[in-house]
């Protein structure tokens, strides 16, 4: 008898949390995992008393789901998506829906979206996030795809979801085909972003101001009482504090190599292909990278390190205090150039994929659940709200203020983690971008002039924008 409001396929950590999330919202779900011992540990144990179904095939998964049925994929992303839709069509009829919450690309989001239409399945991608936490308790989820599934989601989406202060879910219809998948594509690059500004935050601290783990917790602790305020900083603060049975600090143990899964290097690409200069989602993909090379960077210590000339000496309270303002200047103007360059990125959806996507939802999503979740979203939230056709994050009111009260802070810091080899890659690319955004005259007459003259590639001039001509620069005078 089909009784199950949704199915899920894939009990892992974030699956089954999911399901018990759903299940605790009243909704009757039936579970498949490919190894279905699996479903049978999971219903004998963590679904113990609930209305959960275990299922141990796709036949008997199927049979289990009211029409039209919703059977979610929770599934490593790529092929493993591909194999399980290919089982599943043929169980499925005209008007059923599959919905894909792993972290797939947008671009196979979209064909599979297409192609599934041409065969009357109804497909989804959502955006799930807020980690294992975030889906047992309420996730951010940003659902996009065929638009006619929404309807039969939207009840058990915005129902498990996590909650904005206001109360509002923080879920919404993203959007047609990839949608979904593109805006968490580039939430996945603004964490990596923000995570890569906390810890050149914190490497100043320990290695300019010379605080121990415990300031430093306690800065991150105060830091996360202000306009800050948000998950990661709130994290931090905790990681800075927790202590070994020895009492030594975790943090001095953990090897210095940082690991990815590709979500932030997607971002990056996505960036470069359609002409918006996510400079902080890269450098901050970047920084993992090399910060993996381990060998390489023990080699180049030896050969290459040198003392600066005149090291920043953090000598007195008001020192030491001084930087601590000037890092927190230095990490919110940054933090906000790089919310920036994410919503151009947002934005571009429209030019290259005919996808207007609403900003301002987009903040809310983004609100609670979320990795990023912060108080700072709810500004952006509102600088949108207030003008939709905002062209960027930087020109509005709010965050222009708070920009021209960061900006001789954020220098400073710059200047002192160059003057003191600590590198800053995050930070200074963030600065790097606000002065080339606002800059009149940018350098870049000097390499079309080079492009034409190698390459005889046109340029235009400036008393006459829209026309390209070519120059024979070999036959001037030297």
């Amino acid at each position: 008898m089909a009784r199950a409001d949704i199915g899920m396929i894939g009990l892992a950590v974030m699956g089954q949390n999911l399901v018990l999330n759903m299940n605790d919202h009243g909704f009757t779900i039936s579970v498949y995992n490919r190894t279905v011992s699996k479903v049978k540990e999971f219903i004998e144990n963590e679904a113990k008393g609930t209305n959960i179904i275990g299922t141990m095939s796709l036949e008997e998964f199927v049979q289990s789901l009211k029409r039209p049925r919703k059977a979610m994929l929770l599934v490593k992303a790529g092929q493993a998506v591909d194999d399980f839709i290919s089982k599943l069509v043929p169980l499925l009829e005209k008007g059923d829906i599959i919905i894909d919450g792993g972290n797939s690309e947008y671009m196979d989001t979209d064909r599979r979206c297409s192609e599934l239409a041409k065969q009357g399945i109804l497909y989804v991608g959502t955006g799930v996030s807020g980690g294992e936490e975030g889906a047992r308790h309420g996730p951010s989820l940003m659902p996009g795809g065929n638009p006619e599934a929404w309807p039969h989601i939207k009840p058990i989406f915005q129902a498990i979801a996590a909650k904005a202060k206001s109360g509002e879910p923080c879920c919404d219809w993203t959007g047609p085909a990839g949608s979904g998948h593109y805006v968490k594509m580039v939430h996945n690059g603004i964490e990596y972003a923000d995570m890569q500004l906390i810890a050149e935050a914190y490497h100043l601290l320990r290695y300019l101001g010379h605080f121990q783990n415990d300031g430093i917790a306690q800065v991150f602790k105060e830091w996360n009482e202000g306009p800050l305020e948000s998950y990661l900083i709130e994290i931090t603060s905790h990681i800075f504090n927790y202590r070994n049975p020895d009492g030594s600090y975790l943090i001095d143990q953990i090897l210095d190599a940082a690991g990815q899964k590709g979500t932030g290097k997607w971002t990056a690409i996505c960036g470069l292909d359609h002409g918006v200069p996510v400079t902080l989602i890269a450098e901050a993909v970047f920084s993992r990278q090399l910060s993996s090379m381990r060998t390489l960077r023990s080699e180049a210590c030896r050969v290459l390190n040198t003392t600066p000339d005149k090291p920043f000496c953090c000598s007195s309270p008001e020192i030491a205090k001084k930087l601590i303002d000037d890092i927190w200047k230095a990490l919110y103007a940054s933090k906000i150039v790089s919310y920036a360059q994410g919503f151009m990125l947002l934005q571009q959806a429209y030019q290259a994929f005919g996808w207007k996507l609403d900003l301002g939802a987009i903040a809310l999503m983004w609100r609670g659940g979320c990795i990023i979740r912060s108080k700072f979203l709810g500004n952006i939230k509102e600088a949108y709200d207030k003008n939709p056709n905002l062209s960027n994050l930087l020109l509005d009111p709010f965050f222009k203020k708070v920009i021209d009260q960061c900006e001789d802070g954020w220098r400073r810091v710059v200047s002192h983690g160059a003057l003191n080899a600590i590198p800053t890659p995050v930070f200074s690319s963030a600065l790097s971008f606000y002065d080339g955004i606002k800059c009149p005259h940018l350098p870049s007459n000097l390499i079309q002039a080079q492009r034409d003259y190698f390459g005889a590639h046109q340029f235009e001039k400036t008393d006459n924008p829209g026309t390209f001509i070519h120059v024979d620069w070999t036959g001037c005078d030297i």
